[in-house]
C-alpha cells in the first residue's frame, strides 16, 4: 500500500505500509519468548488430529449428523488462523526526500499498526496530518528515525 501526499511546505511524502509475518522484536517482549521453535504447535496439531480421528472412527454406523455441524466445526477450526492473519502488525513508513532549496531536510518516520482493519484509517490520519501540518502527528504510531 503506497500513498503520495504533498505537505504545505511543498515536500512530497511517500507513505508505505506492509504486513509483517512475525511480531517485531522489542526489548519488552524479549523475556517472554519461551518457545524457540514450532515444535509445541506441531505437537498440539498432531494431538488434535489424532483425537478427531479417534472420534470419527468410534462413531456408530447409523448416526445422523445435522448438516450445520460440519460447518460449525470448520468455523471453529478456522477461528484462530483467521484471527492470527487479521491481527498481524503492519509497518508504516512515511518518508520525504526534502525540498530542492534545502530549507527542509529529508525525513523518515517509522511505526507499527496492528490489524488489517486499522491500517487504512491510520494511513488516512497520517496523510491528513502531513497535508495540514507538514509532518506526521507526534501522538500517532510513527516516530522519526535517523
Amino acid at each position: 500500500m503506497n500513498r503520495l501526499v504533498r505537505g504545505n511546505d511543498g515536500r512530497e511524502w511517500v507513505i508505505r505500509a506492509h504486513m509483517e509475518w512475525r511480531q517485531p522484536a522489542t526489548a519488552d517482549d524479549f523475556e517472554h519468548d519461551a518457545a524457540a521453535n514450532y515444535t509445541p504447535g506441531v505437537m498440539m496439531a498432531g494431538v488434535a488430529l489424532a483425537l478427531a480421528g479417534a472420534l470419527v472412527l468410534s462413531m456408530p454406523d447409523r448416526l445422523v449428523i445435522p448438516e450445520f455441524v460440519p460447518y460449525g466445526l470448520l468455523l471453529i477450526a478456522l477461528f484462530f488462523p483467521l484471527r492470527w492473519v487479521l491481527r498481524r502488525p503492519w509497518t508504516v513508513v512515511a518518508e520525504t526526500d526534502g525540498d530542492p532549496t534545502g530549507d527542509h531536510p529529508s525525513e523518515r518516520w517509522v511505526g507499527t499498526v496492528s490489524g488489517v482493519f486499522n491500517i487504512n484509517g491510520e494511513v488516512k490520519r497520517i496523510a491528513k496530518s502531513i497535508a495540514q501540518h507538514d509532518l506526521p502527528d507526534f501522538e500517532g504510531p510513527l516516530h522519526p528515525v535517523e
